[in-house]
């Protein structure tokens, strides 16, 4: 990866889902009853939007297509608010879990409607719990993506999914021509990825030694990339009984304290876009799926 700019980049993203349709309350709230749950998403992103105006701080929003068609003017007051717009699916299911012939669908339902409420083209993508595979990235290229930002290249965790080829301490990857996967930032321990983009690590770890961690990744001159969620702000949340002990942990820890802590984040670094990012930076290049491609072309696929 080369940089045009002296300095590092540190991008902020936004996982724009509501608080029940997280895989950790999977087991207790149903699909199917999720017009029937409280509808908070849109106060708390209203209230991330405050804040990063406020700071004059611009992010990716990564939208999931059923709050986008229950809130079209969030969307709109995302977008006016000069944010960018990026792709979350639509109805957050794990693409693991999908047939390519769903996962197609579920995508291009989702980035019709984000385009044809904000008249801009969607070319970012992130999958629900990072569930990222290999043979979702050529289907995400011919639906119109040019980048993927779902790898989490960390220590096992039950749900991320992988890329083939992508390690700890590759920010920024070229999988295909013209298609580009910008990684979830990781410490990096003994070649192994300890995650420290966000999420339940960020409301975990004490804001001090987290905020050591992201100097160090920007010190070593690599860019940072944190993601967050509007529920992780939201401590009002109705409780689920009946969780899993360690699911109702990775949810619930900390959200009293997330908001203050985000807001010190904001106010700590400089924050850009992936767009304004992968404007500024050369990806390096993934030899295991560009040989894959060539082979694929070679054969006339």
């Amino acid at each position: 990866m080369t940089n045009a700019s002296s300095n590092p980049f540190a991008v902020m993203s936004i996982d724009v889902e509501d608080w029940f349709q997280v895989e950790n309350l999977k087991s207790v709230i149903a699909r199917d009853a999720w017009n029937e749950c409280e509808l908070r998403v849109e106060r708390n992103t209203d209230r991330m939007l405050e804040l990063m105006a406020d700071r004059n701080v611009r992010c990716t929003c990564f939208i999931l297509g059923w709050v986008a068609d229950r809130c079209p003017g969030l969307i709109q007051r995302i977008a006016e608010a000069g944010h960018e717009i990026a792709c979350h699916g639509y109805g957050h299911e794990l693409i693991y879990d999908l047939t390519p012939e769903q996962f197609r669908a579920d995508l291009d339902r989702a980035r019709k409607l984000l385009q044809d409420q904000t008249g801009a083209d969607v070319v970012g993508y992130r999958a629900p719990s990072f569930s990222i595979t290999d043979w979702a990235i050529p289907i995400l290229q011919d639906a119109g993506f040019t980048y993927d930002s779902s790898s989490f290249p960390t220590i096992a965790h039950d749900r991320y999914g992988s890329l083939t080829g992508i390690e700890a301490g590759q920010p920024i990857v070229e999988l295909r021509p013209g298609f580009t996967e910008v990684c979830v930032s990781c410490l990096t321990l003994a070649g192994r990825g300890l995650p420290w983009g966000g999420g339940g690590y960020f409301r975990l770890f004490p804001y001090g030694v987290f905020r050591r961690g992201v100097n160090r990744i920007l010190n070593e001159g690599q860019p940072y990339v944190f993601y967050i969620h509007p529920w992780e702000i939201d401590p009002g949340q109705p409780r689920q009984k009946g969780l899993k002990r360690s699911h109702a942990f990775r949810h619930y820890v900390n959200l009293g304290r997330c908001e203050k802590r985000w807001s010190r984040l904001l106010d700590d670094f400089t924050w850009t876009t992936m767009a304004d990012l992968l404007e500024q930076c050369s990806p390096v290049t993934n030899q295991a799926q560009s040989s894959e491609s060539n082979e694929t072309t070679s054969a006339g696929g």
